[in-house]
């Protein structure tokens, strides 16, 4: 019989990294919206045919029986949230370079380039939602890291787990901002956009059950120690069972 009472201690950084995203206080930049001669990206000195202000919506429709108002509200929404999935594919194509390690250069490498896939794919499905609410996506990549309600790490190599950790919180917060537009969509009734956000939301919290899951404490390489060094960490801070025939 298996002692199930077994009290595991959920490593400290993981902790910190989720305490962090509890911390999160998201809010969306509705208020920044049309022609700003400081926003980058929003001043040139090429001769083009300007047709519509970043960050507004066409005034008339664009085949989508909402209102102007509705329209001009979730095309912001989702714009910030493009920008944010933006610099999380930034930090994962980083992470994805920098993969080293016994556990990490094949197995996390190729963990890391499907979160990529992901991420690229979401990005433009929100781009589309934003453009067929008559808006028009953010797309200069300084102008996106302004909008967007996660900040890309500092340069630098840090460690494998630091990487993840940072990946974690990003995707955390992009839940918790995910479902405020979900459920502001859904007051609005904006249930194209309740749609396409939840198929977002389910592969995002996905995306961080993976990096949770590569975070938690035991490991094969705890394993592998505990058969060289005779110390009994097989099951982390955990209580061992005496019981376990796999001792």
């Amino acid at each position: 019989m298996h002692d199930t009472n077994v009290n595991r201690e959920m490593p400290q950084d993981l902790k910190a990294s989720i305490a962090s995203a509890g911390n999160f206080k998201g809010n969306f930049n509705l208020d920044k919206s049309g022609f700003n001669p400081s926003m980058p990206g929003h001043v040139t000195n090429h001769e083009m045919v300007f047709r519509q202000q970043p960050r507004t919506v066409k005034q008339e429709g664009s085949g989508i029986n909402l209102s102007y108002e509705v329209r001009k509200e979730m095309a912001l929404m989702l714009d910030d949230h493009q920008c944010a999935l933006t610099v999380a594919l930034h930090q994962y194509n980083k992470h994805h370079w920098l993969s080293e390690g016994a556990e990490s250069f094949l197995s996390l490498h190729e963990l890391l380039n499907e979160h990529i896939e992901v991420t690229n794919k979401h990005i433009d499905e929100i781009g589309e939602r934003v453009a067929r609410l008559g808006g028009v996506p953010t797309a200069h990549p300084v102008t996106q890291h302004e909008l967007s309600y996660i900040k890309h790490e500092v340069e630098g190599r840090y460690s494998i787990r630091d990487f993840l950790r940072n990946d974690l919180e990003h995707e955390l917060k992009l839940q918790e901002m995910l479902r405020k537009t979900i459920r502001r969509a859904h007051d609005l009734g904006d249930f194209g956009t309740v749609e396409a956000l939840e198929e977002v939301l389910k592969d995002r919290e996905d995306l961080g059950y993976h990096l949770y899951s590569v975070l938690e404490d035991d490991s094969l390489m705890r394993g592998m120690t505990h058969l060289m060094d005779g110390k009994n960490d097989i099951v982390g801070d955990g209580r061992v069972n005496s019981h376990n025939k796999l001792q």
